[in-house]
């Protein structure tokens, strides 16, 4: 009776929380489960569904273009993870010993990450452009010849990379700032008085005092990484040549959740589009907890 009667007189806190668990469960909780009922199905989207087991799965394992667009991604991440948090955290240092400015810098650092995607590989794409673009005619005019940035598929990669670092630095500078800034001044105090310099008591305290903080932005930029998407599919959208959702010439820039957008929606095979994204789903997953590991194994 007490149960009921506090249900009965909580219900309008009930019902103020209650639009946000409608929403989650029809637009989140609702496809997510109907995406996984779709992996053991073949469906065009308009025909009946076909039940067919296991098999979505036992061609995915034997997809060689699946396994491509996992190098690519992998290899992507690589490329755009490890020199962003570096930079973040030099950039951080910078800043937190600026003085003048800093809310000018802490802006300047954030455009980039609140700037559309869209637009920023529009101007990377020209930027990077074989014949004209502004790199490789600054590369000739210092003498240099041009790099094949959009066609060889080493460079795809790499343009893909700086992308996605351009974007997500600031970003995580910021983090680190945040953080270096509740780090005691005391510490500091008490290193240079025992004779540490800035080198030694940021590699003694700073990075440190950080390690939560760059667990987290390992764990963050695994995750954003690894579901690369919009860079490569309009990096190559506008090249005639070669197919929209291909991720280039040789499909240097595939990744795995463009080759599930281009199953799915390209090809209207749901079906296997959905067992691609369920395999998206576990490896994140499986990198995400590797990264955790390997971080605190290190923080410890």
């Amino acid at each position: 009776m007490n149960r009921a009667r506090s249900l009965r007189s909580s219900w309008p806190q009930y019902l103020a929380i209650s639009p946000f668990y409608l929403l989650f469960t029809v637009f989140l909780l609702g496809p997510t489960l109907f995406s996984l009922y779709l992996a053991f199905h073949r469906w065009d989207g308009i025909g009946e569904m076909q039940y067919v087991g296991l098999d979505q799965f036992r061609f995915l394992i034997e997809d060689a273009t699946f396994w491509l667009s996992v190098r690519n991604t992998l290899v992507i991440w690589v490329l755009s993870t490890v020199p962003m948090l570096f930079f973040a955290l030099v950039l951080a240092a910078l800043l937190n010993n600026t003085k003048r400015l800093v809310g000018f810098y802490r802006v300047a650092l954030f455009i980039p990450n609140i700037t559309s995607v869209v637009a920023v590989a529009i101007v990377f794409g020209a930027l990077f452009a074989n014949n004209s673009g502004l790199v490789n005619i600054t590369l000739q005019g210092l003498g240099l010849s041009g790099v094949p940035w959009l066609t060889d598929p080493w460079a795809i990669k790499v343009v893909i990379a700086m992308l996605m670092t351009w974007q997500w630095t600031g970003y995580n500078a910021l983090i680190y700032l945040a953080g270096m800034q509740s780090i005691p001044s005391e510490l500091y105090e008490a290193a240079k008085i025992d004779g540490a310099g800035p080198v030694r008591a940021f590699l003694s305290i700073t990075i440190p005092m950080l390690r939560p903080i760059i667990l987290f932005t390992v764990v963050v930029s695994t995750i954003t990484g690894m579901q690369s998407f919009t860079e490569p599919q309009v990096l190559f959208g506008n090249n005639s040549a070669v197919n929209a959702n291909s991720g280039g010439p040789g499909q240097a820039g595939l990744t795995m959740v463009l080759y599930f957008y281009r199953t799915a929606f390209g090809q209207n095979d749901y079906g296997y589009g959905a067992a691609i994204a369920w395999a998206v789903f576990l490896i994140v997953m499986v990198f995400t907890i590797l990264n955790w590991r390997l971080v605190q194994r290190r923080a410890d």
